[in-house]
């Protein structure tokens, strides 16, 4: 299988389980199978709060081989927070993920670990639309939702994946050990892809084989998890997302607050303030909201003013871009201009300037590079 000799590369395989006690027995021995004189399985199934037969099923395993250890969540909690329990407990060299179904051959976890195994590669995924091997044909819409979510996650993340929802993913222990999973249910997906992205790990895809099942079969994954897929690839990508893709997003908080600020200075126009109160007031206010919606969106997630330096650089880059906000407003006034109008054009004059500012100036991201484990313990 690969160029080293001896036993020398062990294999942890964390198994999510929720109600599959038809399938999980047959998975489980096929997983074993892999096993070789240069390759040692441990097999971690983490039960998460089935309703049926699959908890005892698992534990009987457990009692029949060693290379088996049994967790449980007393309440169902997700595929993530299942993976979450049991790569905490993984040992081996490398870690891979098994669905408890049978829609994978755990027998192409022997060419996923190749590029690992050689130093090739920290992660590996098995893609499903890469590969000539056979696929089960299903549901056209199901496959174009993957490709679609594929397609949005290689946007923020600047990677050419062809499958970011496989199943198939296998990492260095000490790299997937160091990642804190936060989704609880299929976003585990785009989350983990974002997160590996922005390590600049050595990223590798090979093609598999793929068995679908149908909803008949127990197929759990819906349209709600689509939904929380893209939601995800939006919270965990973009305040990493490449230049072009921030802007974008930030034409869509700009132009909301450029109405903010175009309400508000109609107010006070209208209401008698003279352009001097009312631009900057509007401006203010509008500021406020876009600050907010950038640190809910795009930026730094859940940010505090803990520096006078942060606090500092804000303040000034309001005052200066308000500033050009009332000189452009004056000038298109002095034109001839609808109010109205010369105030929507000042904003939008304005609204690089105000992303460049707040991008590099107030809520700059540390530049990703490769991954070291002494950055990340």
């Amino acid at each position: 299988m690969h160029t080293r000799t001896g036993k020398d590369t062990k294999l942890s395989i964390v198994v999510p389980c929720f109600n599959e006690e038809k399938t999980l027995r047959k998975c489980i021995e096929k997983v074993l199978e892999i096993a070789d004189e240069t390759l040692s399985l441990e097999i971690i199934i983490v039960d998460d709060g089935s309703s049926d037969q699959s908890l005892i099923i698992a534990r009987e395993l457990e009692n029949k081989y060693q290379e088996i250890v049994v967790l449980s969540h007393k309440k169902n909690q997700g595929k993530g927070a299942a993976l979450r329990t049991g790569i905490q407990r993984v040992t081996g060299d490398f870690v891979a993920v098994q669905d408890a179904d049978l829609e994978y051959n755990p027998m192409e976890f022997k060419k996923l670990l190749v590029p690992l195994i050689n130093d090739k590669a920290d992660v590996v995924f098995g893609s499903r639309f890469l590969s000539a091997g056979y696929h089960r044909v299903l549901y056209f819409w199901h496959y174009q939702g993957n490709r679609f979510l594929t397609f949005l996650s290689n946007m923020f993340t600047d990677l050419n994946l062809t499958d970011m929802e496989t199943c198939y993913k296998v990492f260095k222990r000490e790299i997937i050990q160091n990642i804190q999973i936060k989704e609880n249910r299929f976003g585990f997906e785009p989350e983990i892809v974002a997160k590996v992205a922005h390590m600049r790990l050595r990223i590798f895809e090979i093609g598999i084989s793929f068995y679908a099942r149908t909803y008949e079969e127990g197929k759990k994954i819906g349209v709600k998890d689509g939904v929380r897929a893209l939601y995800c690839i939006f919270r965990y990508n973009a305040h990493f997302a490449p230049i072009p893709i921030q802007f974008l997003i930030y034409i869509f908080i700009g132009s909301f607050c450029a109405v903010v600020n175009l309400f508000v200075f109609l107010g006070l126009f209208k209401t008698g303030f003279v352009i001097t109160i009312a631009s900057p007031a509007a401006f203010i206010i509008a500021a406020i909201v876009n600050y907010f919606l950038c640190i809910l969106l795009l930026f730094k997630h859940k940010v505090r003013w803990n520096t006078k330096t942060e606090a500092t650089l804000f303040l000034l880059i309001v005052v200066f871009v308000g500033a050009c906000d009332l000189g452009l407003t004056k000038m298109f006034l002095l034109f001839g201009m609808y109010a109205g109008v010369s105030k929507l054009l000042a904003s939008g004059g304005c609204l690089l300037l105000n992303f460049l500012g707040r991008r590099f100036l107030v809520f700059p991201e540390p530049s990703s590079g490769p991954w070291k484990p002494q950055e990340n313990k």
